[in-house]
């Protein structure tokens, strides 16, 4: 069946002619649409411009031209600015903001040829770690419906797990790629800090923010990596270094790779169902000719914290620009400025949003920056001196994506702290700059479960090659929730 082809493949057949782009972007369609109303996986669907793309893709590849995704179906975080198509953020406040521009990722996949779908819901402004927040409702687990896909890519995330697209944009501030890829039992890959143009990525928070790839394999995130990344001179974060041919690198041998298991996160916060999963995970590795040994990063637990002080602080100066005044959510009749800028805001942005504007505001003014915001910065930089630390003694470093599988819808939504703790084993990466990405590795209790694997600076292409070649050895990767199979 042609949903359940990876991306590669699906290049490599429209390139053959064995199948058109008209034909897969229907069927796609055709999936999305029946699964809507359960999923809730997309804001926008592109239906009328994926055709008329497919049909120019078509005649592209019949003359012999096109790029390396030309015609093969993908979709969009709906944080990446799209010309003509309206960019919500998740949010009220951006709720019937269409951007005059592309995003850089935007541009340069089109350039290859992928023919986008559609905007994938996500949590506003990427702020949550399970996808309740968005207002146009929360999206739901292919797994099961009565669990969250995780967030804030659960849209690209629950997509891809029920093949409603091959694969998809996303963003990870805090591990908001590799957390939804292991409660959707994907592969998602969030590169290193610059690596990825944020250029017309709406902002969160600045210095950690990072756009990257959920797909089905290491082998699709390799390809779709490819095209989105190098320097951008529009993004002044943006880091000019070359971008490696990923796929073509994935087959490499792991004989003699060192592998560092990070002791703290094998703690009691996990669960033991999750903690066998990876085991065994990581005894594949141990056969495929690499060497395991443990490796302490005794600061790490200081990721939470650090994060939820910096994160917020970003969040307030980004979000400030949301005001009424220039675009986005407008408060009707208002008696003077102070009252357009309270009552556009308060009705623009969603609970989660104010609090962390709030908590952000809060560290950053006078007489706290200093007690909050300077010493988490401090303390940033401790955690990034661990981790280059232990790459100079292993290649890559391993272990659980999350502390449990998918949990409930609503379970977490009372308690702001017990679901922040959720990214406890992902925002150290995000704070060092770090290129991650989360594998399948088996099942917990019925669901997936994730292998994070950590690499330094620049580091795609051994991330990729370990998870290929792990991926060669397992079928997690293949498997489907059985109504969408």
């Amino acid at each position: 069946m042609i949903h359940r082809q990876t991306l590669s493949q699906l290049a490599a057949a429209l390139r053959a002619r064995k199948v058109s782009s008209v034909e897969l972007v229907r069927t796609y369609l055709a999936r999305i649409e029946a699964s809507q109303p359960a999923l809730n996986a997309f804001v926008s669907i592109t239906a009328e411009h994926a055709l008329a793309a497919a049909e120019a893709a078509d005649r592209a590849l019949a003359a012999g031209r096109g790029g390396p995704l030309e015609g093969v179906p993908i979709g969009h975080k709906d944080l990446f600015c799209t010309a003509g198509v309206r960019t919500t953020c998740g949010s009220r406040m951006l709720e019937n903001f269409v951007s005059p521009y592309d995003a850089t990722v935007v541009t340069r996949l089109r350039a290859a040829g992928a023919v986008m779908l559609g905007k994938l819901n996500m949590d506003e402004f990427a702020m949550g770690s399970s996808n309740e927040t968005s207002h146009f409702g929360p999206v739901r687990n292919p797994w099961n419906t009565a669990l969250v896909p995780g967030g804030s890519s659960g849209g690209s995330a629950a997509a891809v797990a029920a093949r409603l697209l091959p694969a998809a944009t996303a963003t990870d501030t805090g591990g908001s790629i590799r957390q939804p890829a292991a409660f959707c039992g994907i592969t998602g890959i969030k590169p290193t800090y610059g690596r990825v143009s944020r250029y017309g990525m709406i902002a969160f928070a600045s210095s950690l923010d990072q756009g990257g790839v959920l797909a089905a394999s290491a082998e699709d995130a390799a390809w779709l990596l490819r095209e989105m990344a190098g320097f951008d001179p529009r993004d002044s974060t943006s880091v000019d270094a070359p971008v490696p041919d990923y796929p073509a690198g994935l087959d490499a041998p792991l004989a003699g790779m060192k592998i560092g298991l990070l002791k703290e996160f094998f703690d009691t916060g996990l669960d033991p169902q999750y903690e066998r999963c990876v085991r065994e995970a990581l005894a594949v590795f141990e056969r495929l000719g690499a060497t395991l040994c443990e490796v302490s990063l005794p600061n790490i637990s200081l990721s939470v914290p650090v994060y939820y002080v910096v994160a917020p602080a970003e969040c307030s100066s980004n979000l400030a620009r949301y005001d009424g005044v220039r675009f986005g959510h407008r408060c009707a009749d208002a008696r003077d400025l102070q009252d357009l800028y309270k009552r556009s805001r308060s009705e623009g942005f969603g609970a989660e949003v104010k609090r962390r504007i709030m908590t952000g505001t809060y560290v950053l003014s006078a007489g706290y920056y200093d007690a909050y915001y300077l010493k988490a910065q401090r303390a940033r930089r401790l955690i990034s001196a661990e981790f280059a630390r232990a790459f100079g003694e292993v290649d890559l470093l391993m272990g659980p994506t999350t502390p449990t599988v998918a949990f409930a819808l609503g379970a977490k939504t009372a308690d702001p702290i017990t679901m922040y703790l959720n990214d406890i084993y992902t925002i150290g990466a995000n704070l060092a700059g770090l290129p991650a990405m989360s594998i399948p590795c088996g099942f917990a209790a019925g669901l997936p479960a994730g292998l994070q694997i950590i690499g330094p600076h620049f580091a795609e292409q051994r991330l990729l090659q370990a998870a290929h070649r792990y991926q060669l050895e397992t079928d997690w990767h293949v498997r489907l929730p059985e109504q969408y199979a």
